[in-house]
């Protein structure tokens, strides 16, 4: 059972096989599925989820949990992201980025006064991703519970690569920063609630969207290949890759 959002879904990766959530089918889920030879399996993941989906619908998606069964006995979760609010600070990140190329602007729209906006963010996510860890296990007693990460989105070394994304030179580093403490967030909840965290992050240094293309496994801008600030195909494998490697812990 693969639960979670467009970093599980595999949006604008070919071929979609759901154009209602940009699910693919060369997604984590469905790499992980073909390497395990399951009986049966159910993808439900969806782009624009986060974790109010998990119980309430999504448009015309029904709630995620739903697909959940007494019996089933692996759920991939992937979600979080969306609460945080990556698409928005990405966003504001290029934006602002034209006010002082060379400073930090993101970083200083998000600590005015002080305040760690985003930092403050990821403290309000920890009881959301615990219910819903708590309601898979409530739901399908029996599974084996994965808790994805996400994949390194721009340099781990905190260099910059402004011919590509338009970022001011000093926000690559600091979005790198609350990355990860995102997902050592996720981690946390993980080791709390009887899940396993995958570690989809340590791989994927050295393939971030900075990359050339085919080193990359983060796309900049939408391409061909994935979405923009997404994994595409190679991403995807190597996120499968760290999803077995959990299974067989």
């Amino acid at each position: 059972m693969a639960l979670g959002d467009s970093y599980s879904s595999g949006l604008g990766i070919p071929d979609e096989v759901d154009a209602n959530c940009g699910r693919s089918d060369h997604n984590y889920p469905s790499l992980v599925v073909g390497a395990v030879h399951v009986a049966q399996a159910t993808d439900v993941t969806c782009a624009g989820a986060d974790t109010t989906h998990m119980t309430q619908p999504q448009d015309s998606a029904p709630p995620q949990l739903d697909a959940l069964r007494p019996d089933t006995m692996l759920v991939t979760l992937g979600i979080g992201g969306n609460d945080l609010g990556l698409t928005e600070v990405i966003t504001r990140c290029v934006l602002v980025a034209y006010l002082a190329p060379n400073g930090s602007p993101c970083k200083d729209s998000y600590t005015l006064l002080g305040t760690d906006e985003i930092r403050a963010r990821i403290n309000t996510i920890p009881p959301k991703i615990e219910a819903v860890l708590k309601e898979i296990h409530a739901r399908s007693p029996q599974a084996k519970v994965l808790l994805v990460g996400y994949p390194a989105i721009f340099p781990d070394d905190g260099s910059a690569c402004r011919d590509l994304i338009p970022f001011a030179t000093g926000d690559f580093a600091w979005f790198r920063d609350k990355e990860k403490q995102f997902n050592s967030m996720l981690a946390q909840q993980a080791a709390v609630h009887d899940a396993t965290y995958v570690n989809t992050y340590a791989p994927s240094v050295g393939h971030d969207a900075c990359k050339a293309d085919g080193v990359r496994w983060i796309e900049p801008k939408e391409t061909e290949s994935a979405a923009g600030f997404h994994p595409n195909a190679a991403g995807h494998r190597s996120m499968a890759d760290a999803v077995l490697e959990a299974i067989s812990r």
